[in-house]
């Protein structure tokens, strides 16, 4: 697996589960209630665009990163 793809699986699934914890906290912390679903369905936009937003990362920073930052030693 590549660097790239590492990194872009990490962003997308931290963003998931922050997005998740903060709209269920939001929402109230009942996990039989069908709100809990809902979260889980919104938590998936931030997701989406983390996909987004690493494809575009790529091109913009280091080609082996989801990161816009380049932080390659010597590219200060």
């Amino acid at each position: 697996m590549s660097r790239y793809l590492k990194s872009l699986i990490e962003l997308v699934v931290a963003t998931y589960a922050l997005s998740f914890v903060g709209t269920i906290t939001a929402a109230g912390f009942d996990l039989a209630d069908i709100s809990t679903i809902k979260a889980a369905a919104v938590a998936a936009v931030p997701a989406a665009l983390a996909v987004l937003y690493g494809a575009v990362a790529r091109f913009v920073g280091s080609f082996d990163s989801a990161l816009a930052v380049d932080t390659r030693p010597g590219n200060e």
